[in-house]
């Protein structure tokens, strides 16, 4: 391996371009605001330049375009785990994995309405009736009003899949069957997270015109017809049924992030999952990509660089902003990814749904742990649920996602409990 490849490897292996991005944006956010601002809302295309309504500035370009292809390959990564192989197939063996995933969301949503009803409630006449409000589908909040800040109890309900990937290995090693429980898990919460972010957070400016949700049936019926000719290009798929999809969510005034989610399972894929972000998924030269595999193959580089101006754009918040929900944010991934994770996988294994070969009560709540690294998609989620703004929603945005920033930690914190608990790495079965 030349010596260019080996540094590519370890940037993307290590999620380097995300953090650097991080820290790219809290410095300039902190030495020049106005700069920042600048920066992220400059329009290269010229002040004037607009499209289907929205103006073209990187922060369009990189949260509506460039994070379609992210998301796109979180839905690859959910296809072919109900491949044969896969973590989803048979489905038996998912069912602990999936409930772990269902209390690593409710059990952050649990934490964050608590703690916010204890500390953030000033000034919300009816608590309970803001609560109902924030969880009902397709309701738009006030963004002026105090109950706004309730909608931010989807901040916490994701896991950062790369980061989580990469701490997991850290503190178990590859081979660990913990690694697959906490991957499966990141996959299918990100997946939860996706449904959460196009049902419960409409434009505030623009309520849901679901007509236009026509198109995304449109692009999902010319994905279809594409597999039933067995194209085999997956350009095809991502540009026709993808565009279609695309405008048809940026006009219902759903996230256009999500454009791919629903096309992606058209491509063809494998006849077998290798396992999620496994390493025999490099690439065996001796026989074809089929294009659910190319398309991952081809753009999975850009895609992991391209994260370096994602988390510069969303992630440059001044730490003088820090304030009660940063904390809120925290305490709920950390608590209540922990809680939720480790009490429903246990149920699920009193009920004869057992944990898988390997696992024990200790990795299961390192694990938990590893779950609270919500960065990538909690920062994402973040601008959804606290829209910028000179209101109660756009004051709430910096601190909330300073609190999706510092969660972070929890990977320092899952590699010091993992040393604490004497979790060795690979098949620790003691």
């Amino acid at each position: 391996m030349s010596k260019v490849k080996r540094i590519k490897s370890t940037l993307q292996e290590f999620s380097l371009p995300l953090i650097f991005g991080v820290v790219a944006g809290l410095v300039v956010a902190n030495l020049d605001s106005s700069l920042y601002q600048h920066l992220i809302h400059y329009a290269p295309l010229g002040e004037g330049a607009s499209l289907l309504g929205h103006k073209v500035t990187l922060h369009f370009l990189i949260n509506d375009l460039f994070m379609v292809l992210f998301f796109g390959i979180a839905a690859k990564e959910i296809t072919e785990s109900v491949l044969p192989g896969g973590a989803l197939n048979p489905p038996s063996k998912a069912i602990n994995p999936l409930l772990g995933t269902l209390g690593g969301v409710i059990g952050p949503i649990v934490c964050f309405l608590l703690f916010a009803s204890l500390f953030l409630s000033e000034g919300v006449s009816d608590v309970g009736a803001a609560i109902t409000s924030a969880l009902t589908p397709g309701v738009v909040v006030d963004p002026s009003s105090p109950d706004v800040i309730f909608r931010g109890w989807g901040i916490p309900t994701a896991t950062d899949i790369a980061l989580a990937w990469l701490v997991a290995k850290i503190v178990f090693g590859q081979g660990h069957p913990a690694v697959g429980f906490l991957l499966l898990l990141a996959v299918a919460d990100d997946a939860i997270g996706l449904g959460i972010i196009a049902v419960f957070y409409p434009d505030p400016t623009h309520p849901p015109a679901p007509e236009w949700l026509l198109m995304v049936l449109a692009g999902m019926g010319a994905s279809y017809a594409f597999r039933r000719m067995k194209v085999q290009s997956w350009t095809a798929y991502i540009f026709v049924g993808g565009l279609l999809s695309w405008v048809g969510l940026l006009n219902a005034h759903l996230h256009p992030a999500l454009a791919l989610v629903p096309i992606i399972p058209f491509l063809p894929g494998p006849e077998r999952d290798l396992g999620l972000y496994a390493e025999a998924e490099e690439h065996d030269h001796s026989t074809p990509l089929s294009p659910l595999q190319e398309f991952e193959h081809q753009l999975k580089v850009f895609v992991d660089f391209g994260l370096f101006f994602f988390a510069f754009a969303n992630a440059g918040v001044e730490l003088s902003s820090v304030g009660p929900i940063t904390w809120v944010v925290l305490a709920s991934l950390l608590v209540g990814k922990t809680i939720g994770v480790s009490l429903f996988a246990l149920t699920g294994a009193a009920m004869g749904f057992p944990l898988p070969d390997g696992m024990r009560v200790k990795h299961l709540l390192v694990a938990g742990v590893v779950a609270g690294l919500g960065l990538t998609v909690a920062l994402f989620v973040t601008g959804e649920a606290y829209p910028e703004g000179p209101n109660v929603a756009g004051a709430l945005q910096g601190p909330a996602k300073m609190g999706a920033v510092f969660s972070a930690g929890a990977g320092v914190v899952a590699i010091a409990l993992g040393r604490l608990l004497r979790v060795h790495k690979r098949h620790d079965a003691a």
